[in-house]
Parts: C-alpha cells; sequence; structure tokens
C-alpha cells in the first residue's frame, strides 16, 4: 500500500482547503435535527454544490468532479479539519447515490441525483421497522400492484431525517408468497409528502427529532421509482447496507479532525497529573490513526477492483464504538458542564450513542465477522 500522495491529490487538496477557508461559517450552524438547522444546512449543500464541492466522486454530468476514492479520501479530510457543517445529505449522498449508480436507470440518475448534489431534495433511509429492528428481511410493509406502479402501506420507524426531508427510499414486500423471507422484495424511492404518508417525528435524548416513525396508508410509487427488477431488492439493499457501514458514512476525515480537537481540549483544561484521562486522548489519536490506515488499505482494495463486503462490519464495529469513546473523553475532560452545554461535544456524543444501533447493530455485525470473515460456525438464533 502506497502512502505517499501524488501531486494531483496534493493540488486538489490545496484548492479544496483554500475554497473552505474561505467559505465555512465563521459560526456553526444551528443543529441539523431543528427546522431551522435543516434550512440552513441545506443553503450549506446548495454553496458546496456550486463550486462542485458536494459530490467530487461523481461524475461530472451529476454534479461532481470525477475523481477517485483516494481524492475523496483527501477532501473528506481538509473538509473536517476545517470545521465544515455535517452533511444533510449524508443518507442520500452517501447510501442511495452509491445503489443508484449501481443498479438504476440512466434516466433515474439524471432525474434523482443532481437535486440530490444540491440539497434541492434532501432523502431519509426508511429500512427499519417495528420487530424487525436489524432483521431486515423479516420487514412487513408491503407494495401491492396497481396500475401505472405500486400502493405502499405499513410501518416503518427510526426513520434518518424523515422528520424534515423531502423523500425517503426503503424496501417493501412485494410477493408474500415467497418461499424465503429476504426474497420477493422490491426497493422503492417514494415522496414523504404524498397521499397517505404520516411523519411523526422522535425525538432523540435532547429532545431534537434525529429520527422519525412513517406511517403509509396506500401511497402510490410510480414504476419509474422502483429501483432494479421488483423482487429483486434485498440482492440491491445488500449494496446500500455495504456503503452504510463501510467507509462511505464515517469517513477517517471526521474522527481525526475530532482527535486533532480533542488534543486541544486537553492542552486547554486537562490536569496534567491525570494520567489516566491523558492516556484515553493518546487512545483517540491511535484509533482515529488507525481507521485512517485500515480505510486506505480498503480504499486501495477498492481501486483494484474489490468490492465492500463483509469487511464492512469490521469498519462499523470500529467507528461506532470509537465515536462513543472519543466523545465520552472530551466530556470528561469538560467536566459536569460538558454534558448540559449545547455544544459540539455534547451534540456529537448524543449522537454517537445510537451507532451501534443504526446501520446494523453491532451485535448483527459480530455475527457476520465471525461466520463470514472468521469461517465459525452459525451460532444458535
Amino acid at each position: 500500500m502506497d502512502l505517499h500522495e501524488s501531486a494531483s491529490i496534493r493540488d486538489f487538496r490545496a484548492e479544496a482547503r483554500e475554497w473552505l477557508r474561505a467559505h465555512v461559517p465563521a459560526e456553526p450552524l444551528p443543529s441539523l435535527e431543528t427546522g431551522e438547522g435543516f434550512a440552513a444546512h441545506r443553503k450549506w449543500e446548495a454553496e458546496l454544490a456550486a463550486a462542485r464541492w458536494s459530490v467530487v466522486s461523481w461524475p461530472e454530468e451529476y454534479g461532481g468532479r470525477g475523481v477517485d476514492i483516494f481524492h475523496w479520501l483527501a477532501f473528506e479530510e481538509e473538509y473536517w479539519a476545517a470545521g465544515a457543517p455535517g452533511r444533510v445529505s449524508q443518507n442520500g449522498i452517501n447510501l442511495l447515490a452509491p445503489t443508484l449508480f449501481d443498479h438504476a436507470t440512466e434516466e433515474q440518475r439524471a432525474r434523482v441525483l443532481p437535486s440530490m448534489a444540491t440539497g434541492e431534495v434532501v432523502w431519509a433511509q426508511a429500512w427499519s421497522e417495528p420487530e424487525a429492528g436489524s432483521d431486515l428481511a423479516s420487514l412487513k410493509s408491503r407494495a401491492v400492484r396497481t396500475d401505472g406502479g405500486w400502493l405502499l402501506s405499513g410501518q416503518k420507524t427510526w426513520s434518518s431525517r424523515a422528520a424534515f426531508a423531502d423523500r425517503a427510499f426503503g424496501i417493501f414486500r412485494t410477493d408474500p408468497e415467497a418461499p424465503k423471507p429476504h426474497q420477493g422484495l422490491t426497493y422503492l424511492m417514494f415522496d414523504l409528502r404524498a397521499p397517505g404518508v404520516t411523519v411523526r417525528p422522535i425525538g432523540r435524548l435532547d429532545g431534537k427529532p434525529a429520527f422519525a416513525e412513517l406511517f403509509l396508508d396506500r401511497v402510490f410509487v410510480p414504476d419509474a421509482d422502483v429501483i432494479g427488477e421488483p423482487g429483486q431488492g434485498w440482492r440491491i439493499a445488500m449494496s446500500t447496507t455495504g456503503n452504510e457501514r463501510g467507509l462511505m458514512l464515517r469517513s477517517p476525515g471526521r474522527f481525526l479532525a475530532a482527535a486533532d480537537r480533542l488534543v486541544r481540549l486537553w492542552h486547554e483544561q486537562g490536569d496534567p497529573g491525570d494520567t489516566a484521562l491523558r492516556d484515553r486522548v493518546a487512545d483517540a489519536v491511535i484509533g482515529a490513526r488507525a481507521y485512517e490506515l485500515f480505510t486506505a488499505a480498503g480504499a486501495a482494495r477498492f481501486a483494484g477492483g474489490a468490492t465492500i463486503g463483509a469487511e464492512s462490519s469490521l469498519n462499523k464495529v470500529f467507528w461506532s464504538e470509537f465515536d462513543i469513546a472519543l466523545h465520552e473523553t472530551a466530556l470528561d475532560l469538560l467536566g459536569p458542564d460538558g454534558e448540559l452545554a449545547d455544544g459540539e461535544w455534547a451534540e456529537g456524543h448524543v449522537f454517537s450513542l445510537a451507532g451501534p444501533i443504526y446501520a446494523g447493530t453491532n451485535e448483527i455485525q459480530r455475527d457476520i465477522i465471525a461466520e463470514r470473515l472468521l469461517g465459525l460456525p452459525k451460532g444458535r438464533r
């Protein structure tokens, strides 16, 4: 694995750094889990897109710069090091878009991707269902054939961004008689403001509606919004989850930047005599660096033609648990006031607590690691 940057990446990194230095808001935007913050972050997405920084790895025809994964990683490092806002469009950009590139028609890509890149249309993920949890194949929401499309009925829950988003994507059971649970599923996109859709926000620990429940009552979806062939939803969904658990959702740049902030916090407020806390700060730096190197190795394999497979479960378990440890170290440094303040560490800590649950619980990921990577026998279920 060659860790030396090419001249192309150095120039790209310098251009991104200069633009970010000139455009990142001087004051943090309001939390994107509020109506005001969501609108402010949507405007930021439009500003990024106007300079073609919102989706750098996409082809130019859809608003990107057509760069490879190594340029994207360099951009991510510069983005988070600059203290730029969180990405309100991440569900669409990091999860739905790769799925569209792999499985959608050209008409769908031309219709959906440009408005996603600008933040004009923000997407919510509609996977989980009551009593299904991480067992995605047991979902019960249905799509029934009708003239020109499908009628969706059922309930989705823990739908990220749905409280304020415009559209959603998920899989639905279209053949209840299929012999196995993961068969007879279809991948669909739908409008969260269509007749028959009820969105009920779910508050986090801090009360902000980071998630929502979706109640669907015969919601019409045209055939044009089916991704891939009907009945092939499971195969397509697995490519989405691979991106979600892998590096796309949590690039190393955000952890490197957070570890740097933690070190600054230690120098400002740390007690030199508290060696236990000092060691936790050091562990955070080591962890961020290790994740960067692990990601670089994965990117090299990916660039060589490999696909995202069960290794993405390793990523998911690591970044979700590392995120919590990093934020808990910061809050211990800040003391009791840290949890009460409405600052980035407190907000980040609340968000990190959900990490071991969403994108497939860590218990499920450990099963995948044991069975598919280590070759261990299946456990009792």
